[in-house]
């Protein structure tokens, strides 16, 4: 029997375990165990966008009314139809909340496969792709915990930077972040403060609650921090670009109030506010996009070819780690969990916000 976890589409609060048979192999497929994978608010956004999306089409439940929210981790070969891809290996990539996980294993090379699934076909390269650990420059055995945890969002944060520095911070002087103590957020007020000094450098604001304000404050990344209620009143009236990453409309709202037509860009990228989500109605300044990180992954690979876009993205997540790792304060604790409980535990703690801010949760069924 395989076990998967699957939540209401429409309640997220409403969640099961499932089992089914274990599937027999056809050829081409491999069986892997999901040994560990993070749960983080970056999930919670998956399950919040996942119609609109498509993330719930990654791992088909079979029931309409339900989805498996993908996860990011490293799972080994415990069966395998697929010559390239033998029993033992080990693979980091996208897998569902489950015990274990059946790949059609396409296009094998040293360094991974794509799952070449007909249900995933159509969805975006990026999270079809399983890396070998074995051959993978930027893999540290004893750092899984922090690639698992925070190599897919210091992907986007290095995509949203990069992102405003090509199109010029849309010539705005500050960039504002939403839910400034979650992961992705720090990781791009990270790369943005590495800009300090240069021509291009912006000032950057975060915004967060006073739960996490002390932890905000000393990630040292954040020129200026604003706390939600005080939006209306403290934050700077200058030409600023919004990246909201919480997706509560009220917070939303009140940045485009109290910036008005020196709000330069607004753009979406997460939901850690998950049950505060919604439209906004009309508001002034520009009409809020929704950042893609795939769409820049496209541009930059065809500027630099995919070798010197995974050079800069590797430099900087090597530098990342600097701080995250730092000895005597560490931006990341790891904490690790194991079985049904702990990871219902887990993920009904990230929907209520009570996991502290640096905490980075590793489970396992």
């Amino acid at each position: 029997m395989t076990i998967r976890l699957a939540v209401a589409r429409t309640d997220l609060r409403a969640l099961r375990w499932t089992e089914a048979p274990a599937k027999s192999l056809d050829d081409g497929e491999v069986r892997l165990r999901v040994d560990t994978f993070a749960l983080t608010s970056n999930n919670i956004t998956y399950a919040a966008f996942g119609d609109a999306m498509n993330y719930w089409q990654f791992f088909p439940t079979g029931d309409p009314g339900t989805g498996c929210i993908p996860v990011w981790g490293f799972a080994s070969v415990i069966e395998s139809r697929c010559p390239g891809v033998e029993v033992g290996e080990r693979f980091y990539g996208y897998w569902p909340i489950g015990d274990e996980a059946v790949l059609q294993a396409t296009d094998v090379h040293p360094g991974g496969f794509t799952d070449g699934a007909e249900h995933r076909r159509a969805l975006h390269a990026i999270y079809n792709q399983y890396v070998r650990c074995s051959t993978d420059p930027g893999y540290v055995a004893d750092r899984e915990a922090q690639q698992a945890l925070l190599r897919p969002l210091f992907a986007t944060s290095f995509l949203i930077d990069d992102f405003l520095v090509d199109n010029q911070f849309f010539g705005a002087t500050t960039v504002v972040l939403s839910s400034a103590s979650s992961k992705t957020a720090y990781g791009t007020a990270f790369c943005l403060a590495r800009r300090r000094g240069r021509a291009e450098a912006v000032s950057v604001v975060g915004l967060t609650s006073p739960a996490n304000a002390a932890f905000t404050r000393s990630l040292g990344c954040y020129d200026d921090m604003v706390c939600y209620e005080d939006v209306a009143t403290s934050l700077p009236e200058v030409a600023s670009v919004y990246v909201d990453f919480s997706g509560d409309a009220a917070v939303r709202a009140a940045v485009h109030r109290r910036l008005g037509d020196r709000l330069a860009y607004s753009c979406a990228v997460g939901g850690t506010h998950w049950d505060a989500m919604g439209g906004g109605g009309e508001l002034p300044g520009p009409a809020p996009v929704l950042f893609f990180a795939p769409d820049q992954v496209r541009k930059r690979a065809a500027d630099w070819g995919p070798t010197g876009l995974q050079e800069r993205m590797a430099e900087a997540w090597t530098a990342f780690m600097a701080p995250v790792t730092n000895a005597d304060h560490p931006w990341l604790t790891v904490v690790t969990g194991q079985g049904q409980d702990a990871v219902e535990h887990c993920y009904t703690a990230l929907l209520d916000g009570a996991v502290p801010a640096h905490e980075g949760h590793i489970l396992s069924v």
